[in-house]
């Protein structure tokens, strides 16, 4: 078992507080970069280099779905278990079409692929984690 699963299971509401919090604050920042990216002023859109639109807009769509996933799982609602994972889904299909984009040999930034295995990382562990909250 490893370490981060070893504290969850031993106290899974400051676990899910903890998921919250940091879903919350993802959320955020996803809506701040993904803005900046999508509106800001074209020099600095011009820096970030091989962006993947489809990639870009689903992240920044999916901020506001962070905070509010986040928020319920403060809350501990079930919904946002359901929520949770429903995301994990969806970046990892979206991860499946980034790497069809890939293979086609068309522009991207290492970034981008670091980016989707945070992102999808991060929604896997608390779609586990907040199971519990769906029996409830």
């Amino acid at each position: 078992m490893s370490a981060l699963t070893e504290v969850a299971s031993r106290s899974p509401r400051a676990s899910l507080r903890w998921a919250g919090i940091a879903a919350v604050v993802f959320g955020v920042a996803t809506l701040f970069t993904g803005g900046a990216a999508l509106f800001g002023p074209s020099a600095a859109r011009d820096m970030l280099g091989a962006i993947v639109p489809f990639v870009l807009w689903f992240n920044f769509l999916s901020g506001a779905v962070y905070v509010g996933a986040g928020l319920g799982l403060l809350r501990g609602r079930a919904w946002a278990a359901r929520l949770s994972m429903l995301l994990a889904i969806a970046i990892t299909l979206v991860v499946g079409v980034f790497c069809w984009h890939v293979a086609t040999g068309a522009a991207y930034e290492m970034r981008t692929v670091g980016a989707l295995i945070l992102r999808s990382g991060f929604w896997i562990f608390v779609a586990l984690l907040s199971r519990p909250l769906c029996r409830a």
